[in-house]
């Protein structure tokens, strides 16, 4: 009985081996944001704050047309960088602590919640841009 149970173990370890796996995915930054037109620098500074603020995103340093910011969440941490001119803004990933993050054969791998968190930050500015243009 204990034999087998050990064997059973055993077993069992590339199906976990594969489900942390699976808890990576493919790293890609995400398409740039259009900026409508006639908006001011200073309209999507505070677009991008506001959306950034809004998912406890902690801006770390600014330029104009540059802003990195930080994601602390448990022992996760995110850092990108948003650059903007006046047609978009990009978000680009810069490092991360406890994300999985790695480069197999050229590609760059990190754990599959840092792309929700990028996705519902993209959606949250792009919201606020259209807010402050109409």
């Amino acid at each position: 009985m204990i034999r087998t149970r050990g064997w059973s173990y055993l077993l069992l370890l590339p199906v976990f081996v594969l489900l942390m796996g699976a808890r990576q995915v493919p790293l890609t930054d995400p398409e740039p944001i259009a900026i409508p037109a006639g908006m001011s620098a200073q309209q999507v500074v505070k677009a991008i704050k506001a959306g950034l603020v809004g998912r406890t995103w902690e801006v770390t340093e600014e330029q104009p047309g540059r802003i990195l910011s930080q994601l602390h969440l448990r022992s996760h941490v995110a850092k990108i960088e948003l650059t903007y001119d006046d047609t978009a803004i990009t978000i680009r990933y810069l490092d991360s602590v406890d994300l999985m993050y790695e480069e197999k054969k050229g590609q760059r791998y990190i754990h599959r919640n840092y792309l929700n968190w990028i996705a519902n930050l993209r959606t949250d500015i792009s919201r606020n841009l259209v807010l402050m243009s109409s």
